[in-house]
């Protein structure tokens, strides 16, 4: 449904998948490309709509405190300081892959609520996530038209 909605389908799944929704921009990303859609807007559009997904899960972390997340997820102070002490220790970089599917929305929520710069998180999300699909271009150009005809 989405990737006949063209453009703005591609944008808004882009988005979706980039939050807590199961769902596959990658392969709505690549059958926009399959019905030969414009290569550079499909890109653009598939980095940006991602990128703001990522970056509504971020500031969904940023909502989260300790004390609700210790009454409510039943997770101890001690575990969640052990993880921020991750989180810190790899910073913004950590924003680099939050596109990797299940642990990257975790990796988006935590440098959220954990309070990493939110300037270096946006600036390493969006350079991940324009390299995923600019890797699935890449392999769908050198193989992908040969997989659909046979």
């Amino acid at each position: 449904m989405l990737q006949e909605a063209g453009y703005i389908g591609l944008f808004i799944g882009s988005f979706l998948a980039s939050t807590i929704v199961p769902f596959s921009a990658d392969a709505l990303f690549v059958g926009c490309i399959a019905i030969h859609l414009n290569v550079f807007l499909c890109l653009l559009l598939a980095t940006l709509g991602n990128w703001l997904g990522g970056l509504t899960s971020y500031y969904i972390g940023r909502l989260g405190n300790m004390d609700k997340i210790e009454r409510w997820a039943k997770v101890s102070r001690e575990k969640l300081e052990k993880q921020q002490h991750i989180v810190a220790k790899w910073g913004a970089l950590l924003a680099f892959i939050t596109w990797l599917p299940i642990v990257g929305d975790v990796f988006a929520i935590s440098l959220g609520f954990y309070k990493i710069s939110f300037p270096k998180s946006a600036c390493w999300m969006l350079l991940g996530r324009a390299l995923r699909f600019t890797v699935l271009l890449v392999l769908w150009q050198k193989w992908g038209v040969l997989l659909f005809s046979i």
